[in-house]
């Protein structure tokens, strides 16, 4: 690939998340055009009074912008979490919540849902319980004082079956004229409540777990190729591989605490990039995060406008998953790669 090629190439994957947004603001059932969401930008950022009336103020600043800044970083979250799990366990079946961090932040925000109705404890406990989960599939994993593949991917099993029925139990004693429905809800993922203050608390996981993930990309290339091989080049595969599943871990349990559960994204995504790009984690990353924050904004326009009530976020990226999936393993034939 020339030079030129591949610089427009990685230009068009830094500047597509940033279009989705711009194109999001001007979707939904208030029709807004382009030079009004400009101005109320730009009137919001300069601190101006601004021409443009009170309701698309409200509509684009209030509303549409802080769920499409959300719901690009929940996406690019998932994604580069799910693309980092696939190439540290050389296994392209496996997603952003292997290690149980969905199942347990899932646990938390209706512990929080049914004790508290609190958004900010909703939070709070969905990411505690999410960071726990993943902290208990590691101890699992050591019983027999390592930590292979094999025993991470049966403990993120255990850990995640320990928690759904847990979610269960708490769902069967929940009010249902009003907290099972709120579980119900959430469970099935929403950005229908992002708020700015969203994005600056669960921003900052977030952001960690992106930026770490970048840094280390070019070693999960060398972990990707064995712990003999890893060790042969010099690289502490404990070390690594730890560091690798906190990064990932706090992005998913960052997003999924305020999103709620989104599945798929982590599976679906990678897969895509590495169609387009490669198996090389060192530009797949990169690419699954763009790509994943341009897939979940376009798929939360969908749920918003598609019908007169809002679809849960779950059910349609499980419907784009659940055909995909079954295309891979076909194509995979059960195995890894």
């Amino acid at each position: 690939m020339s030079t030129t090629k591949r610089t427009s190439l990685i230009l068009s994957f830094i500047l597509a998340p940033f279009l989705v947004i711009l194109l999001s603001l001007s979707v939904g059932r208030y029709p807004v055009d382009a030079w009004t969401i400009i101005q109320v930008i730009w009137c919001k950022l300069t601190l101006q009074p601004c021409p443009v009336d009170e309701i698309y103020q409200t509509v684009v600043w209030d509303i549409r912008l802080p769920r499409a800044i959300l719901g690009a970083v929940v996406g690019g979250c998932l994604a580069i979490s799910g693309a980092s799990f696939q190439g540290l366990f050389r296994n392209p079946l496996v997603n952003a919540g292997l290690l149980g961090v969905s199942s347990g932040a899932g646990f938390g925000a209706s512990l929080a849902i049914i004790m508290f109705d609190n958004v900010l404890m909703t939070y709070l406990l969905a990411f505690g319980f999410g960071m726990l989960a993943v902290v208990l599939s590691y101890l699992i994993a050591r019983v027999y004082k390592a930590t292979p593949t094999i025993m991470l991917v049966l403990g993120g099993v255990i850990v995640s079956s320990v928690f759904s029925a847990l979610i269960s139990l708490l769902k069967y004693l929940a009010d249902p004229a009003d907290q099972l429905p709120a579980i119900v809800f959430w469970l099935m993922g929403s950005l229908a409540h992002a708020r700015f203050s969203d994005i600056m608390m669960a921003g900052v996981p977030m952001l960690i777990g992106i930026s770490g993930l970048l840094l280390l990309r070019w070693r999960i290339n060398v972990l990707s190729m064995g712990d003999r091989e890893a060790h042969s080049l010099g690289i502490n595969t404990t070390i690594n591989k730890g560091i690798v599943i906190a990064c990932a871990s706090l992005a998913t349990a960052g997003a999924v605490c305020v999103s709620g559960i989104i599945g798929w994204v982590g599976l679906v995504i990678p897969h895509i990039g590495r169609m387009l790009v490669g198996n090389d984690n060192k530009v797949l990353i990169p690419v699954s995060l763009s790509l994943g924050a341009v897939f979940l904004v376009i798929v939360d326009d969908v749920s918003r406008t598609l019908t007169g009530a809002e679809i849960p976020l779950g059910i349609l990226t499980a419907l784009i998953g659940g055909p995909f999936f079954v295309y891979l393993l076909k194509k995979t034939k059960g195995g890894g790669w």
